[in-house]
């Protein structure tokens, strides 16, 4: 068995754009921020994604509204308002690629047992109305984008780079209005304008960006009424679960205590007692009882110590989780490669939650899994401790109701914490907790 341990001092790499003169905010900063470069091309296209969905939803939705009065219409206009949801659900997946931001579906849950129900809760849904005017939109404001974009940068580059002939072939070029650059200041003249274009066009596209951003979220995303609510209900929904873990956590406790170290204390108890009477009369046989009882007790305490390792390893408070990790990964009967890449202790709770999901991995490895090998790295990622375990075995891994993943799932969800199982039949498994270190 090997165990690979990174101690907490792994340094934490700042982004260049942070390291550059003038910061993420300076021209530099700009130039080498991935954004940019993922922004530019939005800015060129969404012209026409935006071109093709107004022009589907001239010419389809005014005749769907006419043909409602012979009611086929209505089909169709129930057809016309699934096929701009997917728009609008395919331009959050632009808007996540472009600008990194995640827009969440702003839809309510359909309640209808049918189809024509379900329609009309897409109906009534002002989602659906907010895509639509979203998506009409989205032409006029991506021909000012276009346009914008385009001229800053098509100047910038043309003009930054007009003097090349001149400097490597000596052919003077004639960029605008008849002006041939054919001498050194007209060179640096040029090369200073295009240089003014390409700042402005980094900052312009930057600043379209995020006014591109803040109208998208306003109508491709939810309301913030919306969103508190459903923060509040996603809460009690977590806290529902904790207590629904601690509960079952209370009652393996007494189960436990009832049937394991009680009845052997009590067996002990019994053994004393026979000893005591035959001290006299069988000195031998009391011999053997208190030998008995001796081995019964070492149990019992072996027991106890099992179970308070199961409530909270001392080792893990005394020492982190490192220590706490490397305890479990020597004790598993596979091999286990296993890194620690967190430079500062986590809360108390983020700590316990980690160490539980790794232990209960590493004991479905060696139950279920036919597993010859596992990998668990823990690392830190902003504000939320990441926990992957990764093994080789026959993988279907299913969280079902009392099952220990489904406990596991419970205990991440009282801190505001994830648990994503990928476990196909025939393996590999990962399984991977998101656990905030502030909720």
């Amino acid at each position: 068995m090997t165990v690979e341990t990174l101690g907490g001092t792994t340094p934490v790499r700042t982004p260049l754009r942070w390291r550059v003169p003038l910061g993420p905010n300076g021209p530099l900063g700009m130039l080498v921020d991935p954004m940019t470069w993922r922004a530019v091309p939005y800015l060129l296209v969404s012209v026409f994604y935006g071109l093709a969905c107004f022009a589907f939803l001239a010419s389809v939705v005014p005749a769907s509204l006419v043909m409602v009065l012979v009611w086929i219409g209505l089909p169709l206009l129930a057809l016309t308002m699934l096929a701009w949801r997917g728009a609008a659900m395919l331009e959050r997946r632009f808007l996540r690629l472009a600008f990194g931001v995640d827009i969440p579906s702003p839809y309510r849950p359909s309640e209808g047992d049918n189809l024509f129900l379900r329609w009309k809760d897409m109906f009534v849904d002002p989602a659906t109305w907010k895509d639509l005017l979203y998506l009409l939109l989205l032409l006029p404001i991506g021909i000012a984008e276009f346009t914008v974009t385009a001229v800053l940068w098509v100047l910038g580059l043309g003009l930054t780079f007009a003097p090349l002939p001149l400097l490597l072939a000596g052919q003077p070029m004639t960029p605008i209005g008849g002006l041939p650059i054919d001498s050194g200041p007209r060179v640096l003249l040029c090369a200073l304008i295009g240089a003014c274009f390409l700042l402005a066009a980094l900052y312009a596209t930057r600043g379209m960006a995020w006014l591109h951003v803040l109208f998208g979220v306003a109508l491709l995303g939810t309301s913030e009424k919306n969103r508190l609510a459903a923060r509040a209900a996603h809460l009690r929904a977590s806290r529902a679960r904790g207590v629904d873990a601690a509960e079952a956590e209370r009652r393996r406790i007494e189960r436990d205590l009832h049937d394991g170290a009680q009845q052997r204390l009590l067996s002990v108890a019994m053994d004393l007692g026979r000893a005591q009477a035959k001290l006299d009369s069988d000195p031998d046989a009391a011999r053997e009882l208190l030998a008995q009882a001796h081995r019964g007790t070492k149990a019992a305490i072996a027991e106890l110590r099992d179970l308070a390792r199961g409530i909270h390893p001392a080792i893990l408070t005394d020492r982190g989780l490192s220590a706490a990790l490397s305890s479990l990964a020597a004790r598993a009967p596979v091999r286990v490669d296993l890194s620690v890449e967190v430079s500062h202790r986590p809360p108390p709770a983020v700590e316990s939650i980690a160490y539980f999901v790794v232990a209960e991995c590493l004991s479905n490895l060696a139950k279920h899994s036919e597993a010859t090998e596992a990998f668990v790295r823990v690392s830190r990622e902003g504000q939320r401790v990441i926990v992957e375990v990764y093994d080789n075995g026959v993988g279907a891994a299913v969280p079902r109701p009392g099952s220990g993943l489904a406990g596991l799932a419970d205990r991440a969800a009282t801190i505001d914490g994830t648990l994503s199982i990928d476990s196909p039949l025939g393996g590999p498994t990962m399984i991977r907790a998101e656990l905030p270190c502030e909720w």
